[in-house]
């Protein structure tokens, strides 16, 4: 006989952490739906109760800061395409949104569904990588911040706590000087999972790079950071020898697998060359 789970639903925050920090047994958070439906539908999914947060406003909205967006963890990847300070700010971040799944898709499915999910496949989450984000994570006791580069502690895990909710994602502004970039590389153009996708952020004075950071996603059991190739390319001169340089580089800053959607080998020579691209856009 089979059981029907068991679905909380509350309205505020203050109502969220009452029911995880009464729960002996962890609960599934479910918010947008676009993940966990699908493994529900599949059976692959056994949980007997979940938190139904898609009703607490307090986790939606964009709000500009001095220096930095914070994003509600409810924020659809509709929202963020629509949103001018989003737009302005982060545009590698409306790129990524692009990306996910068909309009259905983008208008339920939430970046902090992505960021919590914590597939190395989040095509949101090697923007956040190269923006170095914070998380906002929140439950009865208070709130603390967690580099977003620190979050991950391995495939699919995260140091998120069984009471605790992801509340919002800071990210500092895109300034004047600096550029971004997002790229991903799929089986097809549209509702594909990424083989391996990539996002920058650089500031650049004619053709030197004064300061870069790279996350690349779907070559690693987390997403990465490119620290070796940062730190080559770190006050070089860009030129076609120098680019050459980063597209090997960079094959020695992930880890990738052959698995049914590409091959180690695949995933290597096509990270290098989606970041040789973004490289040869900047020069002058």
């Amino acid at each position: 006989m089979s059981f029907l789970p068991i679905v909380h639903s509350p309205r505020t925050l203050k109502e969220a952490y009452a029911i995880l920090s009464q729960r002996k047994e962890p609960i599934k958070i479910i918010a947008g739906g676009t993940d966990l439906m699908v493994l529900l539908n599949a059976h692959q999914l056994d949980a007997p109760e979940f938190l139904n947060i898609w009703r607490v406003d307090e986790l939606r909205g964009v709000t500009e800061e001095e220096n930095v967006l914070r994003i509600g963890a409810l924020a659809t990847y509709t929202q963020l395409i629509q949103s001018k300070s989003v737009i302005r700010f982060v545009p590698s971040l409306v790129a990524a949104s692009r990306t996910i799944g068909a309009i259905q898709i983008q208008n339920r499915g939430t970046i902090g569904g992505n960021i919590v999910n914590a597939s190395p496949a989040g095509d949101t989450l090697p923007v956040l990588a190269a923006y170095d984000a914070e998380l906002e994570i929140g439950n009865a006791r208070g709130i603390r911040t967690v580099m977003f580069n620190e979050f991950y502690t391995g495939y699919r895990t995260t140091v998120l706590q069984p009471d605790e909710l992801l509340l919002s994602v800071r990210i500092p502004k895109l300034t004047e000087g600096e550029r971004d970039f997002f790229r991903k590389v799929g089986t097809r153009r549209a509702q594909a999972i990424s083989k391996t996708v990539l996002a920058a952020r650089v500031r650049i004075t004619g053709n030197v790079i004064e300061q870069i950071s790279i996350g690349v996603g779907s070559v690693a059991p987390t997403v990465v950071r490119g620290k070796q190739t940062e730190h080559m390319l770190q006050g070089s001169t860009l030129s076609p020898k120098v680019i050459e340089k980063a597209r090997q580089v960079i094959t020695l800053d992930i880890s990738p697998i052959t698995d049914l959607r590409s091959t180690e080998h695949y995933r290597r020579t096509v990270t290098g060359n989606i970041l040789a691209r973004c490289l040869n856009e900047l020069i002058i």
